[in-house]
C-alpha cells in the first residue's frame, strides 16, 4: 500500500473512532484529548492523531486550545442556532429538486431507514439515532443535483448528529421524529411536493426548538 494512502486510511479510522466514542458520550464536554496517550492508544505515531484531531475540530467536536491540546467541544447554542438555521433553508431546496425523481426503489430505501429508525427508538438505542436520521435526511436529497449544498448539509448533518442524540433523548421527541419522517414519505410519495418541503422545514425548526429547550435546562 502507498504510505501516504495508509497514513489517510490511519487518520480516516482514527476520526471514525474518536467520533463515535465523542457522540457516544465516552468523552464528555471538556475532556482533554492528549495526542501521546491517543497514540499510544492505537499504537500509531501522533501524525494520524493529530491529523484525526483537526478533522474533529472542523466538525465542531473538538477545538484546539492553546497550551492545553485538543478539548472536547461543550454544546453550544451558537452553533446550534447557526446549524439548524442554515439546515432550514437548504435541506428543502435540496428535497424539491430530488423528490420528483423518486423511483419505487428510493421509496423502499426510505421506509427499510424508517423501520430501522423505529426499531433504534423503541430499543433507546442512542449510538443510532443521529446516524439513521442523517441516512434518511440524505436519502431524501439523492436526486438533488446540487453537489456544493450536499456536501455543505452533509457537513452540517455530521455536526447535528450529537445534537440530535440530545434532543432525542425524550420518548416525545422520538415519536415526533418518527411521526414527521413517516409524514415526509407519505408526500413524497403523494409527489406533494411543496407539502415535503414545508414539512421538513417545519421539521427542522421543531428540533432545533426543543433542542434548544433541553440544552437550557441543562445549562
Amino acid at each position: 500500500m502507498n504510505p501516504r494512502l495508509k497514513h489517510r486510511t490511519l487518520s480516516a479510522a482514527i476520526v471514525d473512532e474518536l467520533r463515535r466514542a465523542i457522540l457516544g458520550g465516552t468523552y464528555a464536554a471538556g475532556t482533554s484529548l492528549r495526542q501521546d496517550a491517543l497514540a499510544e492508544a492505537y499504537g500509531v505515531s501522533r501524525i494520524p492523531v493529530r491529523e484525526a484531531l483537526f478533522q474533529l475540530e472542523a466538525e465542531g467536536l473538538v477545538r484546539m486550545v492553546p497550551q492545553k491540546g485538543a478539548i472536547v467541544s461543550e454544546l453550544s447554542l451558537d452553533e446550534i442556532n447557526d446549524v439548524f438555521e442554515l439546515r432550514a433553508i437548504l435541506e428543502p431546496r435540496l428535497l424539491a429538486r430530488s423528490a420528483d425523481a423518486f423511483t419505487d426503489g428510493d421509496f423502499a430505501k426510505l421506509d427499510d431507514i424508517q423501520a430501522r429508525f423505529v426499531a433504534a427508538t423503541t430499543a433507546r438505542d442512542v449510538s443510532s439515532f443521529g446516524v439513521l436520521n442523517a441516512e434518511f435526511h440524505l436519502a431524501l436529497y439523492a436526486h438533488a443535483v446540487l453537489p456544493r449544498t450536499q456536501g455543505i448539509v452533509v457537513s452540517l448533518l455530521q455536526t447535528s448528529d450529537r445534537y440530535t442524540r440530545v434532543q432525542l433523548s425524550s420518548r416525545e421527541a422520538m415519536a415526533v421524529a418518527v411521526r414527521e419522517h413517516a409524514e415526509l414519505i407519505t408526500l413524497c410519495r403523494a409527489r406533494d411536493v411543496a407539502g415535503a418541503c414545508a414539512l421538513l422545514k417545519s421539521h427542522i425548526e421543531t428540533v432545533h426548538a426543543d433542542l434548544l429547550r433541553v440544552v437550557s435546562r441543562t445549562a
